[in-house]
């Protein structure tokens, strides 16, 4: 080799180090700019605001003001801006409350009313709706999804209703914040448009793999088989007969009474490094997989409605909570719709069904429920990646005790 040849290679490599250099010391200052410089939502957990409609009964007053500690310490530590809570026991929900802001801004503050965008916690609704047409004989789990949806092609190995609710389809899903968000859906049909001509990524019952797009699916099946609009026939048979008032879809285009101003981490996925706005989005074409608006109050009514067997049979129920296994047997720790889990509660191992709701990609509701403790919790944020199932799993603990005495 040269000299001068290998002093050109010398000087590139020289140069590969400074520029890879240079993108470490970018890459940290920004880290370092992010960090220090997020503001300081609440500084004080205990001057976190709350607000209440009404106060939970004497017996459940104890439990309640550990609630409050619970959330308050959660929203100071991972500065959230507002946070709403709601539980159910036995049938009768005990407690609600909101803490922070809804709007930042105008200094508005979480009431028990508040809505929130619950996101992929939607599915859980759209579950239930199946579970009512499957009942009917209008819907069957274990069908060709074209039987009520021939315009979805024919894939390389048969899709059933069942693969869908159950993540194991093989379809794709959007790509989290980056998801198509602009554009706008008169019925459930017309999202197949995202992803209905794409190959499937596995056969069915081969591997697990969430897939938002797969309940964009099921609600075009639905909507075939109930004759009827999807936000029409869901508040007709769900949200309606169980008192859900305060549960609607999400509106792009119009304003939206007691709606909680949402907001996104600037950086990393973490609101403990300031947040921003959330953009404008369109949840219309996501009629079965995230376009609802909600409270905690409502959700734990759905999640009481399922418990007792008043919205659905028992044993449908059982059916929509039966964990789902692939073609090798393994397990895949969900339902249908819900996902499925043994925790630490009250001393000793208890079963979990849950509703987790990420909006652009990261966490912001929760829907816990807890069978053999008869105990509904629901969580929400107006901000995503809160982790709010923590802090749901944390409230059930702190009501997780012996029954109240009448009073």
């Amino acid at each position: 080799m040269t000299k001068e040849k290998f002093g050109l290679i010398e000087l590139a490599l020289v140069l590969f180090a400074l520029g890879i250099g240079g993108i470490a010391t970018v890459v940290t200052g920004l880290h370092v700019y992010m960090t220090r410089t997020a503001p300081v939502l609440h500084p004080d957990p205990a001057s976190v605001p709350g607000t209440i409609d009404d106060q939970p009964a004497i017996s459940w007053a104890p439990a309640a003001d550990r609630g409050r500690r619970i959330v308050r310490a959660a929203i100071a530590d991972r500065n959230l801006p507002g946070v709403s809570v709601a539980v159910g026991s036995r049938g009768e929900l005990v407690w609600a409350e909101g803490f922070g802001w809804a709007d930042l801004d105008a200094e508005v503050p979480v009431a028990p009313s508040t809505r929130f965008r619950i996101g992929t916690a939607s599915m859980a609704i759209t579950s239930a709706m199946v579970g009512l047409l499957v009942e009917d004989g209008r819907l069957d789990l274990e069908a060709p999804i074209q039987t009520w949806v021939p315009e979805f092609p024919t894939k390389e190995w048969p899709v059933t209703l069942r693969h869908v609710l159950a993540h194991t389809s093989g379809l794709r899903t959007d790509a989290g914040d980056e998801g198509p968000f602009d554009r706008h859906c008169e019925q459930a049909i017309d999202g197949l448009s995202l992803f209905a001509r794409r190959s499937l990524l596995f056969e069915p019952d081969t591997r697990f793999r969430f897939s938002s797009f797969g309940w964009i699916l099921a609600g075009a099946a639905i909507e075939a088989a109930a004759g009827e609009p999807f936000l029409s026939v869901v508040e007709r048979r769900v949200l309606d007969p169980i008192g859900m008032r305060h549960t609607r879809p999400d509106s792009a285009d119009d304003a939206v009474e007691d709606r909680a101003t949402s907001y996104f981490p600037r950086y990393a996925a973490e609101p403990r490094h300031g947040l921003h706005l959330m953009r404008p989005i369109d949840l219309s074409c996501y009629a079965g997989a995230g376009v609802y608006l909600s409270t905690p109050s409502d959700l734990v009514r759905f999640g009481m409605a399922m418990l007792e067997g008043t919205l659905l049979r028992r044993s449908t129920v059982e059916r929509l909570w039966t964990e789902q296994r692939l073609v090798t047997g393994e397990p895949t720790g969900w339902g249908l719709g819900w996902r499925l889990d043994t925790v630490e509660l009250g001393g000793r191992p208890t079963r979990s069904v849950h509703a987790d709701g990420t909006v652009l990609g990261g966490t912001a509701a929760s829907l816990t429920l807890f069978p053999e403790h008869e105990l509904v919790v629901a969580v929400v944020s107006n901000i995503s990646y809160a982790d709010t199932a923590t802090i749901a799993m944390d409230l059930a603990g702190a009501f997780t005790a012996p029954a109240p005495q009448d009073q």
